[in-house]
């Protein structure tokens, strides 16, 4: 079975913000790991891809694929920051129209400047997201 690509990596997370650039970016930064570690009461671990985590997770599907991911996050972009936190069981739509301006993927919420969006909003869409992924799989803080 092939291994993970996106794990641990030992890197201090407030380093990497640190080195965030533009400026605006290492400031917004800041506020999201004052967010996470807030709404999530976890400690931030960086993985790879220069993704900030909070908590983990171990999953087996199926298919009998296993491995660890983090459970909630963010990574800082140039272009936007994407944040972890819908792990796709769930339909968040109703947190989602009062967040403010942003874009989703399958598993990620994507938004250009965090000053543009309810911050008090997305503390509740990471909760929601993390007390859903733990209707699904064991959290474990870091």
């Amino acid at each position: 079975m092939a291994e993970a690509k996106t794990k641990p990596t030992g890197q201090d997370a407030a380093a990497l913000i640190a080195c965030a650039q533009p400026d605006r970016r290492r400031a917004e930064g800041q506020a999201l790991d004052t967010l996470f570690r807030n709404a999530t009461g976890f400690r931030p671990e960086v993985w790879t891809g220069g993704i900030i985590g909070y908590g983990r997770y171990n999953y087996t599907y199926k298919s009998g694929r296993s491995g660890e991911f983090l459970a909630t996050g963010f990574a800082l972009r140039k272009r936007e920051i994407s944040v972890y936190i819908m792990p796709g069981y769930a339909d968040f739509a109703g947190i989602l129209q009062r967040l403010g301006p942003h874009r989703t993927g399958a598993s990620c919420l994507y938004i250009t400047r965090l000053e543009r969006v309810q911050t008090d909003v997305l503390g509740e869409l990471v909760r929601a997201g993390l007390a859903d992924l733990a209707t699904h799989w064991d959290i474990t803080p870091t």
